[in-house]
């Protein structure tokens, strides 16, 4: 992928007034949208040289159209080439800074792929495409005073014109039209009518759109720090007032042990510094309740808490973007493309559940958030806090090597105890002929005692459907997924089966298809089928689901968990959007459905995830006045990951998994990338992979290693064959350097894809 800088064929005819005849001309580097890794070079046209600079984005011609694009380099040379000019510019100033657009430049690089498309994370769709208008509404001011006799003379021609008047002047400035009719009861015909006669002005003003506009937040106070959590804020502040000279700080506190608090009062010593704050979290369920926690902390200057998440509206994103953009927001919240938002004079990241892989992006550029988040915080340069009650093996080996500050809290505030966690064999209810319930009864009894007793319960089940797979107990037929190596999962709302990888969806059968049996019926168990358990067995329970089906309209995250926190709900059956980062007091149980699921699949990784879910988990109970209580189904009890979940010791889990990787070589002790190739050819995808992997043996640099290759676990995605090559290392920059070279040099057939993936956080 070659960055030279080529030159436009045909000259420009004619020069504007006032261009440069000096023999020195400006020359801005161009990256044209959907137009390969190649930089280009445009003249920029004197009229034009104030708003062009690195992080512009620019209109060009290339061949025979125009096309959008980003300036990377503005620099002076002798008018030596005939370039072809810029055509335009989007806005008065760079949309990039030039902060986010090196970091841009490194995710390129280290990432290995196109800098368009590192560039087009750092700059959301809405704003990119400068198609998302902004919003104007119409607002209505007076013109003048108006004395009493004059409105009275107006009321006993036209009482409502009179009403409106009175409405307008006690407004204090310019209001919304619309609002002023709500308000007054009056119609907007009333208001138009005196704009008519030239009393008040109707105007339209850009008003942005907030996504928690509506919203009302009771302002909350500092609270009282223990010791653990004071201690990890003086390491915040101290890192906030010396950011060149410390290190990243990651704060293991167990879950409920007020690591939001400590967030909190670091954001508020940051902003008390005249600094910007960005707080990163994992998934958009938690969005709602972190935002709430933030506007009501800070409900002085709620107006300066900006949210930037892919639930939000094309038009809210683009608003949210404008106003951090134009410095009108110091506080941003977020998932994992907020750590590209534009803050200027950043004083502290936060990166809440550091551990999670939603911060790792699936598709091109691969980006992992908490490390761009650690990068930005280098470059800044600013604090960062990594906060997680399970730490990613990669943050404790970097804690090991001294290159991240350990801050721990031990406890939970106020002395609450950690929940009691009980793990049930579910081989003794199968020999026992109880193997097909999907609760066990010390499960059922465990719940009928919270739920009457008014307390809530969770259910964790990380599969969503009703059931996994439908077979033929006659002549074994599974369902299929044409596209896909997996079963179909059949959703029962809609009598459907569903593949979850492509979307491919089909009526779900009365028959075998296979030999037209009769006798077709569900295996497994998804979220759908728990739900209808809990249902029928808890029939005066009131029961709500909360997974990708059920979460499809925009607002439903927020009023689902607004109705648990109520009251409204008793036991919240959920996939892992529910396993993390919530806090309701009124939750004394947690059940886990299958605490397998992840366990026994090909990655070395699998005993970390399960960890971490089954910590996470549980830690959403107890955190009120009553204690609370975890049961874990699972056929596998004396697993390491349940066993030291089951006695909440993560440092014990680290040590036996992190000699595990030790002994193999796997990361944290060494860099990986994965490269998949897919096609809809299995024998091109094969070959393909056979000579990468040849390929990318010869010249390895020092200490790695290629592996042959293998088709993926997932052998079949959206009817492409996928193979598998990796790659290890000590050092990531030069396996990403190899391997882009490598890649570069090898010709692809057109049907044959390749993906590149630095520092996978999955195998599959």
């Amino acid at each position: 992928m070659s960055h030279e800088r080529l030159s436009c064929e045909k000259p420009f005819v004619g020069l504007p007034d006032g261009a440069n005849l000096s023999g020195v001309t400006r020359i801005a580097t161009v990256v044209p949208d959907r137009a390969g890794d190649r930089p280009l070079d445009y003249e920029v046209p004197v009229l034009l040289a104030d708003r062009v600079g690195p992080g512009s984005r620019v209109k060009v011609p290339l061949r025979n159209r125009e096309v959008s694009g980003m300036v990377i380099e503005v620099r002076e040379e002798d008018a030596s080439r005939t370039l072809k000019p810029i055509v335009s510019v989007q806005g008065d100033s760079p949309l990039i800074r030039p902060k986010l657009l090196g970091i841009a430049r490194w995710i390129a690089d280290y990432y290995c792929c196109a800098l368009e498309l590192a560039m087009a994370c750092v700059l959301p769709q809405s704003v990119r495409s400068g198609e998302v208008p902004a919003r104007s509404i119409l607002h209505a001011r007076a013109l003048r005073e108006f004395t009493g006799e004059e409105i009275e003379a107006i009321g006993r021609r036209a009482p409502r014109q009179a009403d409106a008047l009175r409405v307008v002047l006690a407004a204090d400035g310019p209001r919304p039209l619309a609002a002023l009719a709500r308000g007054s009861g009056l119609q907007e015909t009333a208001f138009r009518a005196i704009a008519r006669n030239g009393w008040i002005a109707l105007e339209p003003l850009t008003v942005g759109r907030d996504p928690y506009g509506g919203e009302s937040f009771l302002p909350t106070s500092d609270l009282a720090l223990n010791p653990s959590q004071s201690e990890a804020l003086h390491a915040a502040i101290a890192a906030l007032e010396s950011p060149g000279e410390s290190k990243p700080i990651l704060l293991h506190g167990v879950t409920g042990s007020g690591k939001t608090e400590v967030y909190l009062q670091a954001i508020r010593a940051a902003i008390d510094r005249g600094r910007t704050a960005l707080v990163l979290v994992p998934e958009i369920s938690l969005t709602p309740q972190t935002v709430e926690r933030f506007k009501a902390r800070f409900a002085a200057n709620q107006r300066e808490v900006a949210v930037l998440h892919s639930h939000l509206s094309a038009g809210e994103r683009r608003d949210e973007w404008h106003k951090i953009h134009s410095g009108g927001a110091r506080i941003v919240i977020g998932a994992r493309s907020a750590v590209f938002a534009p803050l200027d004079n950043l004083g502290i990241i936060i990166v809440d559940e550091e551990h999670e892989t939603s911060y790792k992006q699936e598709e091109a550029p691969r980006y992992h958030a908490r490390d761009v988040a650690v990068l930005r915080a280098r470059t800044e340069p600013c604090a960062i806090i990594l906060g997680t009650a399970t730490p990613s093996l990669e943050s404790w080996h970097n804690v090991a090597r001294e290159r991240y500050r350990l801050c721990t809290l031990p406890q939970r505030v106020d002395d609450r105890k950690m929940p009691v966690l009980r793990v049930l064999d579910l081989r003794r209810d199968a020999r026992r002929g109880k193997g097909d319930a999907i609760l066990s009864p010390a499960m059922e009894r465990a719940i009928e005692g919270r739920i009457g007793r008014g307390e809530q319960v969770i259910l964790f089940l990380n599969r969503r459907g009703f059931s996994t797979a439908m077979q033929c107990t006659a002549c074994g037929e599974v369902c299929q997924c044409p596209n896909c190596s997996v079963s179909l999962t059949y959703h029962r709302d809609a009598s459907s089966l569903v593949c979850h990888i492509c979307g491919h969806a089909r009526r779900a059968p009365k028959r075998c298809p296979a030999c037209g049996d009769p006798a077709i019926r569900h295996g497994g168990v998804g979220t759908q089928k728990v739900e209808d358990a809990v249902q029928r067995l808890f029939p005066k329970a009131r029961v709500a689901r909360m997974d990708a089906d059920s979460m499809g309209r925009k607002d439903a995250y927020r009023e689902t968990l607004g109705a648990f926190r109520d009251g409204e709900i008793d036991i919240l059956v959920g996939t892992q959007m529910i396993a993390k980062g919530l806090d309701f007091p009124n939750v004394t149980l947690v059940g886990i459905i299958n605490a397998d699921l992840g366990l026994h699949v090909p990655d070395f990784r699998a005993g970390e995830r399960t960890f971490q879910l089954l910590t996470q988990v549980s830690g959403r109970a107890g955190r009120g006045d009553v204690e609370g209580e975890v049961v874990v189904q699972t056929f596998t009890p004396f697993s390491p990951s349940i066993q030291f979940a089951r006695h909440h010791d993560f440092e014990g889990f680290a040590d036996q998994e992190l000699a595990f990787r030790h002994s193999f070589g796997f990361p944290p002790y060494s860099r990986m990338i994965l490269i998949t190739l897919r096609s809809q050819s299995q024998e091109r995808a094969d070959f393909c992979a056979l000579t990468l992997s040849r390929k990318l043996k010869e010249g390895l640099p020092e200490g790695a290693i290629c592996g042959d290759s293998a088709p993926a676990p997932l052998a079949k995605a959206k009817t492409y064959h996928r193979y598998q090559v990796s790659i290890r290392g000590p050092s990531g920059r030069a396996l990403s350097r190899h391997v882009r070279a490598v890649l570069d040099a090898l010709p692809m057939p057109e049907d044959v894809f390749a993906a590149v993936d630095v520092d996978p956080v999955s195998l599959l």
